[in-house]
């Protein structure tokens, strides 16, 4: 079994949710902002509430529309942005060497949109990615690899790398070679399943994840004032940069009172390492079905 960690130190592990991306990579990080409920919709199950977006920017739309015409206000504080990585010459030399391959693993949109902008910078087509074996975390990303002409031929039906290791581990032959495009200081579970399976894995940075921290004051307001109803995570990274926008006293403080809402169980289990207690996680690990578990939450109850 070989795993080849293309990219260095860039590579180290964080933890990580593969939870399914919905929209284009961010090119920068915009400042927080208040988005009110839609007029019309007072009465939604979610009037009146307040609820916390910390997803990246030009992923958070999407989520944001969902919960404003449920009625909410929603507060937009991107802690995390998307970037490219340090290097390109890894996803290069992959690319370059797609041959070697049998299968190309796809583990959120974000990496989708990465390999698209790299491709298109070298003048590049993605017949070679069509003509492997595909797999994909989930049909969020599946439709976003079908947008480039690419067949998806395995996504699991619980959208983490758990299920897709699962899924995978019967089609998987010795000595294959799998190309894992995504981002950099992601968890190691899914390579080292693979390798243990007895693939060649080879892992590539294809996008970054950065903290932003110019969300910090208005979010400490807004903590101060207890007029936040709920926060949302959709990955570990979302957790942990928030939390990390405040001090041990002010997590203590605040963090015991906050509803959460976590995507799935990975990115709850980040969540709860920072004295966050996930109070709303849905069944499917989707933006629509996270935006339905908060419905559901709050459906019946007055203000």
């Amino acid at each position: 079994m070989t795993i080849d960690r293309a990219g260095g130190p860039d590579m180290a592990p964080r933890p990580s949710s593969c939870c399914v991306g919905t929209d284009a990579v961010p090119p920068n990080p915009p400042a927080l902002g208040h988005a009110p409920a839609k007029p019309g919709r007072a009465s939604g199950s979610l009037a009146g509430r307040t609820i916390v977006v910390t997803r990246a920017a030009a992923q958070a739309p999407q989520f944001v529309t969902l919960l404003q015409a449920a009625g909410a206000s929603v507060v937009e504080a991107p802690t995390i942005a998307i970037v490219p990585p340090t290097s390109w010459a890894p996803l290069d030399a992959a690319v370059d060497a797609l041959e070697g391959f049998r299968w190309v693993i796809f583990t959120s949109v974000n990496g989708v949109a990465m390999m698209d902008r790299r491709l298109s910078e070298r003048g590049l087509s993605w017949s070679g990615v069509a003509a492997k074996r595909v797999a994909a975390i989930g049909p969020a990303t599946a439709d976003a690899l079908a947008a480039h002409g690419v067949r998806t031929e395995l996504v699991p039906g619980e959208y983490r790398a758990e299920a897709l290791i699962e899924r995978l581990r019967p089609e998987i032959r010795p000595g294959d070679g799998v190309l894992l495009p995504r981002a950099a200081k992601t968890r190691d579970l899914l390579v080292r399943e693979l390798a243990d399976a007895g693939a060649r894995v080879v892992e590539v940075p294809a996008y970054e994840t950065h903290p932003v921290t110019e969300t910090a004051s208005r979010l400490r307001e807004a903590l101060t004032g207890g007029t936040i109803d709920v926060v949302t995570f959709t990955s570990s990274s979302t957790v942990r940069h928030f939390a990390e926008l405040f001090s041990d006293a002010e997590r203590r403080r605040w963090f015991p009172a906050l509803t959460v809402a976590s995507i799935g169980p990975i990115t709850a289990g980040t969540a709860r390492e920072y004295g966050l207690a996930t109070a709303i996680m849905p069944a499917e690990y989707t933006i629509p079905a996270l935006a339905r578990a908060i419905e559901d939450h709050f459906a019946g109850r007055s203000r």
